[in-house]
């Protein structure tokens, strides 16, 4: 990465050829006593349901069916965890914010999500993933608190990019690093993304080679 940030060629080709690489699931848990072994760098993707965490990572890894996609709103309640090439894990991570989605759903999805972040050493990067139709909502910034408040490193990632017209899209872009650059335990900077289209999804992809093993 260069000083003001950007990505190089360099840096974006890395990216392109880890996520040629094998990536397989290997683990799903729901609960801290289940969790597989810390082995190597974890970079771990949050959202409130239905903002496209799983056609994210499909996205990336180039594979249509490798994190199952629901139309239903907080239907995975488990930490999926990918390992790609033995270099890197991805790990989904349950959605939040659904409004049906009992207290007891609520408050199992916080005292997992928040062990998890605590107490993962080989976690690199959480990835908080917002709606580019929606912004930063109420439940977003709950979830900024708890980043903060575990002193886990996060990035903002705008998803479906490819639904608002380019100057709504910048509109929401601005906005959103004006928030992230409040919070101390956030990486400097965002990601404008669509999964569809794959927009913003090799520079994603160099910055996770950026955080992996050699």
């Amino acid at each position: 990465m260069t000083e003001t940030g950007e990505i190089t060629e360099q840096e974006l080709e890395t990216g392109r050829k880890l996520f040629l690489k094998p990536c397989e699931f290997i683990a799903a848990s729901t609960a801290i006593s289940n969790l597989p072994p810390m082995d190597g760098p974890e970079v771990a993707f949050a959202g409130r349901s239905n903002v496209g965490k799983s056609s994210l990572v499909n996205a990336l890894t180039q594979r249509r069916t490798l994190a199952r996609t629901s139309q239903t709103p907080g239907r995975t309640k488990q930490l999926n965890f990918f390992n790609l090439d033995g270099r890197i894990r991805l790990v989904d991570l349950p959605g939040y914010g659904y409004a049906k989605a009992s207290k007891t759903d609520v408050r199992a999805w916080t005292s997992l999500t928040l062990s998890f972040l605590k107490g993962r050493q080989t976690l690199m990067r959480v990835f908080l993933l917002i709606d580019s139709r929606r912004g930063i909502g109420d439940a977003d910034r709950e979830i900024m608190k708890i980043f903060n408040e575990a002193a886990v490193s996060w990035a903002l990632v705008l998803t479906k990019g490819d639904k608002l017209k380019p100057p709504g899209l910048e509109k929401v872009a601005s906005e959103c690093r004006r928030e992230v650059a409040t919070h101390v335990a956030s990486w400097p900077g965002i990601f404008v993304t669509s999964s569809q289209k794959t927009t913003g999804i090799d520079t994603l992809r160099a910055h996770i080679a950026g955080l992996a093993r050699p």
